[in-house]
């Protein structure tokens, strides 16, 4: 791990390669997990009103459970969560002919019909941030549904943080994104000094 400002992040950030390979996943990441996705308090608000926008993409019972209890719930561990069709899909979830799942949010995003893309938590997957009190952890959460994105980023020698680039300066700025470059390069140098071969 290393800091930059208040945050803590995970060398598997740096190390491991990752490209989304939606061909292959299918949009797992939407459907699979304990809760929905993790959401900032703002984000409520974002997300309700994008709700009359895409309504009509959301399955029957994603819109009988929003209509019950919104777009969010309180989870297990206590983080604000989007709500859940059935303990799988994301009520955001929508599905193309060929089953793959997308998200309605980021769909009426790219349509030019909402300026909101989606969670900021979306956008970061498969990294994941938790706060503490003192310091943000910001780690990769690699499990067996994003297998062919290692192997996709491993063939383009795409890191996972280059991957991600766009949505870690949502989150934490540009200035953050270039530290966490400068470290990249440090990092990189120091193990080809290491390992000279």
């Amino acid at each position: 791990m290393f800091q930059i400002d208040k945050t803590l992040v995970s060398l598997d950030v740096l190390e491991r390669y990752f490209i989304c390979d939606l061909a292959h996943c299918k949009g797992a990441c939407c459907v699979e997990g304990d809760s929905g996705a993790p959401l900032l308090k703002k984000e409520i608000a974002e997300l309700q009103k994008a709700l009359p926008v895409i309504w009509d993409d959301l399955s029957p019972k994603a819109q009988e459970i929003i209509n019950k209890q919104g777009v969010a719930y309180i989870d297990q561990e206590g983080d604000i969560v989007t709500s859940i069709v059935d303990g799988k899909d994301c009520v955001f979830t929508c599905y193309d002919a060929d089953g793959t799942c997308k998200c309605a949010i980021e769909k009426a995003y790219r349509a030019g019909k909402l300026s909101f893309y989606k969670p900021v938590s979306c956008h970061l997957y498969p990294i994941r941030v938790t706060e503490y009190d003192t310091f943000s952890a910001v780690n990769y959460n690699r499990w067996k549904i994003c297998k062919a994105a290692e192997i996709l980023g491993k063939k383009e020698q795409v890191p996972l943080y280059k991957f991600l680039k766009e949505p870690l300066i949502r989150r934490f700025g540009n200035k953050w994104y270039q530290s966490l470059e400068e470290v990249a390069r440090e990092w990189e140098k120091q193990k080809n000094e290491d390992n000279p071969d």
